[in-house]
């Protein structure tokens, strides 16, 4: 167990104007209130407390944290009150260890909630005084530490919270050393026998790989000493999870992960930086793709480094990192790095400012209530690489591997993204889909007409975006489904020769509203037109003493039928006995008329048509599916895309085409070429009149013996 005189020492090394007799202070009041306590390994529970003293210690934190680090579960586990911990060690102190406090007493749902829940109240704390989160991390790391007196249940469930959350926050903060400890400690548990596989590997091949790395040394030595260069040079194992993660990526095997070496050089200046590169590039060849410039495009976290992965004259794989000592402090110690004790972190708000992430989680904490979309949003920011792109003006934008356009346009403004319609890479025109790729200059195209698509969810990367368009989403349909509802309401008091805004006072709407336990009138309206509560509902509340007979519980479908008619001709389709409805068909499978389909409520929107057997179908909530018909109308096409694959030969394509022209479907668009191995690719969009017609179409073109496959897009 760690000794007090070891905290107070290794404080002093790096911080000598210390307030040592705080941190002795709050020593001995930990070792009073938690007398007796003793954890599951059978020490006494104050080795915890002193335990994470010292790795906040090891963090090159200041006084104040260190004594929060002692108290940090005075207020959870003993008798003591947070007033006390104010008047005897100040008011930083107080917040600090209220912030770190579990918040074990509130009962939640379900777990999703609780985990939601306990990084709401992580994000406000750090909003305030970041230490909140560095108390935390030392306290999940030395829990991981002793993570083994737990049942296996428990292990289970700490250690993945800690996969998902702690160890990617880590990394957020800067603090790389503790984020690997973290992935590797949670590797041990969640996958044991991989974890020893890993250890006996590097193991067997320990003493080969010590005589490399030495050989590595020297040579990279001598090349920087004739170049007057003076450098550093460290060669180590890359840490078992970064193993395992390459392990999974590439379905590898111990045996064939190779490249576990990775060498750190670090000198005195960036322009060193740069010549080291290029004499490395110019001794080993470097693999194509690996090169990254943290140092003209620092990590949103300040990390930066040059990384490099090359190739050996003995074809082994080696990363090579390259920085000045500054970035390696920076690197090591992460947000510590830049820690002014004299000033105090509470109130340094260019710090804050430097974590530009850290404002955007408190913003999403307070505006995402649903804890599913809390949490799917805070582990797409925490665990995404990121790719830097410049606007036409040369401004970097740092965003996440694979982003797109559309996460571009978000992160300069929400309302550009809104309006968003296309997008140049490079000067040149793009999908809104493209993946964006370091060095990429990005011009977003706007109309002020333009409005998010819900098909965009499919392909952003960004929580923001992903918020941003869900926000519009939700905006546009409550709008639809309050103009539902009051047509639906009004249509329902006419009956009895009623009007909404004439013949009820305030006082009466009011009482109306808060019998349904609702805030507003728009939120009964919004209701009505989701179907939630029903007319028949409303008007036995607005007037109790007319009896309504006969009334029965209406559906959406039938409440869309008020507010849009559509002719039964344009649609050919019937849902549930009526054919006067607004009808869409899903772009996703296009169904045909004698195709089994089925109906899903868009809410405010109608239904959509799509095949029984579209995989989009399968997602989606069972309760909004209605059985359809279809209704046989004369002189009406639909379009169906077919991709024919062949044998490459003459006359291929006129004998395709008469099939079309037998078979009486007007060709609209064709996509047609040859690949390398002679085969070619032929896509047509055609218009035919049902599904037998293409299924009739399909069969015959199997039958031309070069067709080598046939498939309905």
């Amino acid at each position: 167990m760690i000794r007090l005189n070891d905290i107070t020492s290794k404080i002093l090394s790096y911080h000598p104007s210390a307030d040592i007799g705080l941190i002795e202070k709050a020593y001995v009041y930990s070792a009073k209130v938690h007398k007796k306590q003793t954890r599951l390994s059978g020490e006494p529970y104050l080795s915890h407390p002193l335990e994470v003293a010292g790795i906040l210690t090891n963090m090159k934190m200041d006084e104040v944290s260190v004594t929060s680090g002692l108290l940090h579960d005075t207020v959870e586990d003993t008798l003591a009150e947070l007033t006390d911990i104010e008047y005897l060690f100040g008011k930083e102190v107080a917040t600090i260890v209220d912030g770190v406090t579990k918040i074990s007493k509130i009962q939640f749902l379900s777990k999703e909630k609780q985990q939601a829940e306990n990084i709401r109240k992580m994000i406000l704390a750090m909003a305030t005084d970041i230490r909140v989160l560095l108390v935390k991390l030392a306290d999940r790391l030395h829990n991981m530490q002793t993570l083994g007196f737990q049942p296996p249940e428990k292990q289970d469930v700490i250690t993945r919270e800690t996969l998902d959350i702690y160890a990617p926050l880590a990394g957020r903060m800067g603090i790389y050393w503790l984020k690997s400890t973290l992935e590797d400690l949670s590797l041990f548990y969640l996958e044991p026998k991989i974890y020893e596989d890993i250890r006996l590997g590097i193991a067997q091949r320990r003493e080969a790989q010590e005589k490399f790395i030495r050989e590595i040394k020297e040579i990279l030595s001598k090349t920087l000493r004739e170049a007057n260069i003076k450098a550093t040079i460290k060669g180590r194992h890359k840490h078992f999870f970064s193993i395992y993660q390459k392990m999974m990526e590439q379905d590898l095997n111990t045996d064939q992960v190779y490249d576990v070496m990775a060498f750190r050089i670090i000198v005195n200046s960036v322009k060193e930086c740069y010549e080291v590169l290029g004499l490395i590039h110019s001794m080993w060849k470097p693999v194509a793709g690996r090169f990254k410039d943290y140092i003209s495009l620092p990590k949103a976290n300040m990390y930066q480094s040059l990384h490099t992965t090359v190739i050996t004259s003995l074809g082994e794989r080696m990363e090579i990192q390259i920085r000045t000592w500054d970035m390696d402090r920076i690197a090591e110690e992460g947000i510590a790095a830049h820690w002014k004790y004299k000033e105090g972190y509470g109130s340094d708000k260019e710090m804050r400012d430097q974590y530009a992430w850290m404002r955007q989680l408190l913003e999403w904490q307070k505006s995402l209530t649903d804890p599913k979309e809390f949490l799917e949003t805070v582990r797409l920011d925490l665990f995404s690489g990121e790719v830097y792109v410049f606007t036409p003006k040369g401004e970097v934008k740092a965003l996440p591997k694979g982003a797109t356009p559309v996460d571009f346009a978000y992160s300069i403004h929400s309302e550009v993204g809104n309006r968003c319609t296309g997008a140049k890479v490079n000067e040149r025109i793009v999908p809104l889909s493209y993946q964006l790729k370091n060095g990429d200059i990005v011009h977003i195209i706007t109309s002020k007409n333009h409005k998010p698509s819900k098909d965009w969810l499919n392909f952003v990367k960004t929580s923001t975006a992903r918020t941003r368009i869900r926000q519009w989403i939700k905006k546009e349909e409550r709008k639809e489904s309050v103009a539902i509802g009051r047509d639906i309401l009004e249509k329902e008091l006419k009956k009895f020769n009623l009007s909404l805004s004439r013949q009820f006072k305030n006082e009466q709407i009011l009482d109306l509203v808060q019998g349904f336990s609702l805030k507003s009138m728009d939120d009964l309206l919004a209701n009505i037109g989701y179907g939630k509560i029903s007319a028949k509902q409303v008007l036995n509340r607005l007037i109790p003493h007319v009896e309504i007979k006969g009334d029965k519980p209406e559906g959406l479908v039938q409440k869309i039928v008020h507010r849009i008619k559509r002719k039964k001709a344009e649609a050919g389709i019937k849902v549930k006995g009526m054919s006067d409805m607004l009808i869409r068909f899903g772009r996703c499978c296009h169904p045909l008329p004698g195709e089994p389909a089925i109906g899903f409520i868009t809410r405010g929107r109608g239904v959509t048509i799509h095949t029984k057997d579209c995989r989009y179908i399968r997602e989606v909530d069972p309760y909004r599916l209605v059985e359809v018909e279809w209704e046989r109308s004369e002189d009406v096409s639909y379009l169906a895309r077919l991709r024919i694959t062949n044998v490459s030969k003459k006359g291929m394509l006129a004998n395709i085409s008469a099939i079309f022209a037998q078979s009486e479907a007007n060709i609209v668009d064709a996509d047609i070429h040859t690949t390398i191995d002679k085969k070619g690719i032929s896509t047509f969009t055609i218009e035919v009149s049902d599904y037998n017609q293409l299924r009739d179409i399909i069969s015959k073109i199997k039958k031309i013996k070069e067709v080598l496959k046939v498939e309905r897009i």
